[in-house]
């Protein structure tokens, strides 16, 4: 997600935004206008954050769920800034256990996920990676959700976008792509959500 301090941001309305709101960063909108749209979050909701740094999106969940409300962020590194009663956790998406994220709940039901690949300037490979980590969130989505809950990942579309989509479709009631006003008009970015989840996990083999 994108840093308050990064210059290319410094004259983005929703970067003023942010500053003058106490978020760590503009694309706290992008939750936000995701979440005006399909209502994913609720007062007491149990919520995960996949590449949760540098935090905006645990500020609004917070914002939204309420001070007692279960919040689980991950990143590879420590969150700057804290979020009253959320757990935050240091680790590798693509090894962390599931169960390691649930801790001492049962399930979740809502997760989230921002995360975005390391990108090398090469289309294709930008693509290919970060459809790997949609995939990856949304596996663990299936292993932690109750039923009746939401995923919302963001995916930088390529040419694995109607199979990732037909995964969505296979375990949620509902599969909806978003497109939230304050992505920058250049950005490949979409995101895909689930909502309503059916059950238990099923195999994300190809």
């Amino acid at each position: 997600m994108s840093r308050l301090g990064d210059r290319r941001n410094r004259h983005d309305a929703f970067y003023q935004r942010a500053q003058k709101g106490g978020f760590a960063a503009r694309a706290v909108f992008k939750l936000e206008q995701i979440d005006q749209k399909l209502h994913l979050l609720r007062k007491g909701a149990r919520v995960l954050d996949l590449g949760c740094k540098p935090g905006s999106w645990l500020q609004y969940a917070r914002k939204i769920c309420g001070e007692a409300a279960p919040l689980v962020g991950l990143d590879r590194t420590s969150l700057e800034i804290e979020i009253p009663g959320a757990r935050v956790l240091v680790g590798d998406v693509m090894s962390i256990a599931p169960g390691t994220l649930l801790g001492e709940l049962d399930r979740f039901d809502v997760v989230l996920s921002d995360m975005a690949p390391d990108t090398s300037g090469i289309r294709s490979l930008d693509q290919a990676r970060s459809e790997a980590l949609f995939e990856r969130a949304l596996e663990i989505s299936l292993a932690t959700l109750a039923p009746g809950g939401s995923f919302v990942g963001k995916l930088f579309q390529g040419p694995d976008f109607q199979r990732l989509q037909k995964l969505l479709r296979d375990r949620f009631a509902e599969a909806k792509v978003v497109k939230p006003e304050s992505s920058r008009k250049e950005s490949l970015e979409i995101y895909l959500a689930g909502l309503r989840f059916r059950g238990a996990p099923a195999s994300l083999s190809r």
